[in-house]
């Protein structure tokens, strides 16, 4: 599976999506912009605006969406993702990523 080192720190355009096939225990923190977070089979959707955080409990892919422009950076340990959508839109500038493959 795909590795980056934390923290990482992504910038992405209006509509652009990060997958994480495994979010556990990484701290997902909005920077700039807003974020539209999801975790896959829970029925609550999480808004982040600049300075909020978002961390999941549960070992689940959690999907990322930027409703802008949007800076958002992951902490924690060494983590599996980010993953680009199957859109193949541009997702980091700044992370090192290894690995990566369509969400």
């Amino acid at each position: 599976m795909p590795f980056f080192d934390c923290p990482a720190t992504l910038d992405l355009p209006r509509q652009g999506i990060v997958a994480l096939p495994d979010a556990h225990d990484i701290d997902i923190e909005c920077r700039a912009g807003a974020l539209w977070i999801t975790v896959d089979h829970d029925l609550r959707d999480v808004v982040l605006a600049p300075g909020d955080h978002f961390r999941s409990p549960t070992h689940r892919r959690v999907t990322v969406s930027a409703l802008q422009p949007s800076r958002v950076g992951f902490s924690g340990p060494s983590a599996t993702g980010p993953q680009p959508a199957p859109t193949g839109r541009p997702v980091a500038r700044d992370a090192r990523l290894t690995g990566m493959s369509p969400a």
